[in-house]
């Protein structure tokens, strides 16, 4: 049986937190009702997944399949069914055991949401979040189409990036290559001809950095690639902790350009999917804390939650949003509007699609400046290694006339 984690308040409203076995989230509701405690958070503990589960599925393969089954919904077959129906259908042998697993969890009890977080890794934690707003404000149907237009979205995004710099990656890769062999075998060999202008004093500083590091590459290449080996193991290890993921998502926010992209389009999920359960009738402090979810940054769900607690205090949205200095003061002070003429959930899709517009042309702006930015950083390299082998050059020459 599945088992949940919570984190509730008393009758006293202290904090409480512990774990519960149950077949799904209502039932979790349930039981933490019989205990008189209002539940804060739950979550499903994740279980140890077979090998199979680990594969990873093709995202544009799992963003058709995804729509098919919103099309399945929509046409009124029971959801049972339709996974039975994709079970079937699909091909690839790792999703194929996925919708299986989906349809016998669903079977036992379990909600669609609770069934694909325990194959998060597939399908992605945005992806869950928002199966679980639909299933919640019952318009599971739309959230899947949108899940499924969002990875086709992301899917096409890549693809324009990689395509626009797969040229300049080519070359960088290939520069770089011709520039370590230079600094370990090609440059040391200039020393010698430039031992006399060091001694003088006369080695141009250009020149003298350039030595510096072939000697350093040369003399301690496999123990600088062993230690760069260790620190990105280590990195990697604790990147994925809990605070190591709140560092990642809190430093993609504060990159140059990209942080820009990733902080509004983490905001316009939150807005839609919050917008759209409160167009379905779902209460705003629940709503809150489903689409919290959905951003995809725990930087971002902790402001949200955080402003769960203090509505329940009796503030508005607007105030706890805006003391989080990562939303804009531009749609906290639309929210602000919206709360007192009562449009939330009408002004919340608009600032949704009025961000995703801008991002979108900021973020076509951004694959385009990448080729040529690589291209002339490639260029400074060649034109660093040339100045500093040529200074010497020049001054002996003017030396020797």
């Amino acid at each position: 049986m599945p088992e949940f984690s919570y984190i509730a308040r008393d009758s006293t409203g202290q904090r409480v937190t512990g774990t519960v076995e149950a077949v799904s989230r209502q039932e979790v509701l349930t039981t933490l009702a019989g205990r008189a405690l209002f539940p804060v958070a739950i979550d499903a503990k994740k279980a140890a997944q077979p090998l199979f589960m680990r594969r990873r599925v093709p995202r544009q393969l799992l963003a058709i399949t995804l729509g098919q089954l919103a099309d399945l919904l929509q046409s009124g077959v029971p959801l049972l069914r339709s996974l039975e129906v994709l079970t079937r259908q699909v091909s690839h042998s790792a999703l194929k055991r996925i919708f299986e697993d989906l349809h016998h969890q669903v079977e036992d009890g379990a909600t669609l949401a609770e069934a694909m977080r325990r194959h998060e890794r597939a399908f992605g934690q945005m992806a869950v979040s928002m199966v679980h707003a639909g299933s919640e404000g019952g318009f599971l149907e739309d959230s899947l189409s949108r899940v499924a237009g969002f990875i086709e979205m992301q899917e096409d995004l890549k693809g324009r990036t990689v395509g626009a710099i797969a040229y300049p990656a080519v070359l960088a890769v290939f520069g770089l290559t011709v520039v370590v062999v230079l600094l370990v075998f090609f440059v040391p060999k200039f020393e010698t001809i430039f031992a006399t202008m060091r001694e003088r004093g006369e080695l141009p500083a250009p020149t003298e950095w350039l030595l510096a590091a072939s000697s350093v590459l040369s003399r301690w290449s496999l123990w600088i690639a062993a230690a760069l080996g260790l620190v990105v193991g280590v990195a990697w290890r604790w990147l994925r902790t809990e605070k190591g993921r709140t560092w990642r998502d809190l430093t993609k926010m504060r990159l140059p350009v990209a942080g820009i992209i990733l902080r509004n389009l983490a905001i316009a999920r939150f807005c839609r999917v919050l917008g759209t359960m409160l167009n379905h009738g779902v209460p705003l402090l629940q709503a809150l804390r489903i689409s919290s979810e959905s951003a995809g940054n725990r930087v971002l769900a902790a402001a949200i939650l955080a402003a769960t607690e203090n509505i329940s205090a009796g503030e508005t949205l607007a105030r706890p949003l805006g003391r989080c200095e990562h939303f804009p003061e531009a749609v906290v002070e639309m929210i602000a509007v919206a709360e007192e003429s009562n449009r939330l959930n009408d002004v919340l899709v608009d600032i949704a699609d009025s961000l995703e517009r801008r991002t979108f042309r900021r973020l076509d702006l951004a694959v385009r400046l990448i080729e040529p930015v690589m291209l002339v950083c490639m260029a400074a390299v060649v034109l660093f290694l040339v100045m500093a082998l040529m200074l010497p050059m020049f001054k002996m020459s003017m030396t020797i006339q």
